[in-house]
């Protein structure tokens, strides 16, 4: 059976830039935008143009040297940040447009000051004047999290009658329970006349550390592109990572959902992005983390050892990590000890190994973790006989 396509938009080099202390230069989200389009990144959201002169001139740069993905720039639901980030976005192949405003009662009453008939009006205005430029528009309703079903549903059908083709349905301060998220996209793509015509899109924060699970279930009950970063970046704390969504989708096939993401630069791309930014990753973040795929405890490197996929449901070479790792630690067990011995060049046997693993443990329970160099001081000091080891 065919699976669906879930696009991927990336907000790296806009939300994920909004991070205190991450600032980019033109030419860093120059080289990120590039990886972006090799790693199979369907949108790139470059920037704010209106925002800075630096952030208009990356955007143009970007729209000028990305050859596959859509370049997009966002802007506020106001005229003259509309023609910047057209002006922006002139070069690039394929642009768009992502203009939007604040949905919620909370912000039309304190951000906005405003009604909800207004605010309608607001959007359907930005929405038609954002088309006068460009034919790919996406519309976001910034805060529809906590916006009523009902009235999100009327500015999403006047929106996509004055052209919107992406409708972006934010959970901006990552408040939505996964369930509520998920029934809010299949509410609109229930009661919304006209939805055959765009996209429903997930932007989803991290407040809650509900991100991936909010946009998992979003694409399941209907939507059909997720706005994510690398590693997870973004204001607060976090966006949606776009290397999880994009592991989730492919390791669960029944979904019928895929990307076109290249999974093997996934592990590459996140340390360039790290790097560039200032952003350690985790050791236990998902996918990515040099955690990710090493293991410590006696009873998983065991089972590792014998066959992978008893602790590991990815094959780590699938995200570009060379392979799992065995931690010798004072939990590790006879096998991590004879598998990693091994790997220096002892062959040990069972009498062997029972002696070594003695004096194993008395390093382990001084030292966090035994590097290899230790191993070749565990085995003299074991005074096994080295002649007939291998």
């Amino acid at each position: 059976m065919r699976k669906d396509k879930v696009h991927i938009f990336d907000t790296t080099l806009r939300d994920g830039e909004q991070v205190p202390g991450c600032k980019l230069d033109t030419s860093q989200k120059l080289v990120i935008a590039e990886r972006l389009d090799q790693l199979g990144v369907d949108i790139i959201e470059a920037g704010f143009p209106i925002s800075s002169p630096g952030d208009f001139q990356s955007v143009s740069e970007i729209a000028k040297v990305v050859k596959e993905a859509t370049v997009c720039g966002l802007t506020r639901a106001v005229k003259k940040d509309i023609e910047v980030a057209a002006e922006a976005l002139k070069s690039a192949r394929i642009p768009r447009i992502h203009t939007g405003i604040g949905t919620s009662d909370s912000h039309i009453k304190f951000k906005f000051n405003s009604t909800r008939e207004k605010i309608l009006e607001r959007a359907v205005e930005a929405v038609k004047y954002a088309k006068s430029f460009v034919e790919d528009i996406e519309f976001y309703a910034e805060d529809a999290g906590r916006t009523d079903n009902e009235y999100l549903a009327r500015v999403c059908e006047a929106v996509i009658k004055a052209g919107a083709t992406v409708l972006n349905i934010p959970d901006t301060t990552g408040y939505c329970l996964p369930e509520e998220y998920g029934a809010k996209m299949k509410y609109l793509k229930e009661n919304v006349k006209g939805i055959e015509k765009a996209i429903l899109s997930c932007h989803c924060h991290n407040d809650l550390g509900l991100a991936t699970a909010n946009s998992i279930s979003g694409v399941i009950n209907g939507a059909r592109q997720i706005e994510c970063t690398i590693n997870g970046i973004g204001e607060r704390a976090g966006n949606t990572s776009l290397e999880e969504v994009v592991m989730i989708l492919r390791q669960h096939p029944d979904l019928n959902l895929d990307t076109g993401i290249n999974s093997k630069l996934l592990y590459s791309t996140s340390q360039m992005v790290s790097q560039k930014m200032g952003m350690p990753v985790q050791p236990n973040k998902a996918i990515v983390g040099s955690n990710a795929f090493a293991h410590s405890s006696g009873i998983h490197q065991d089972g590792v050892i014998k066959k992978r996929e008893t602790y590991e449901i990815i094959d780590p070479e699938d995200v570009g990590v060379n392979e799992s790792s065995i931690v010798l630690t004072a939990r590790s067990g006879r096998a991590a000890l004879a598998y990693r011995a091994k790997k220096v060049g002892y062959e040990l046997t069972k009498v062997q190994l029972d002696s070594v693993y003695d004096e194993f443990l008395k390093f382990a329970d001084r030292k966090k973790e035994i590097l290899d160099e230790d191993i070749h001081q565990i085995v003299i000091a074991s005074k096994v006989n080295i002649e007939s080891i291998a």
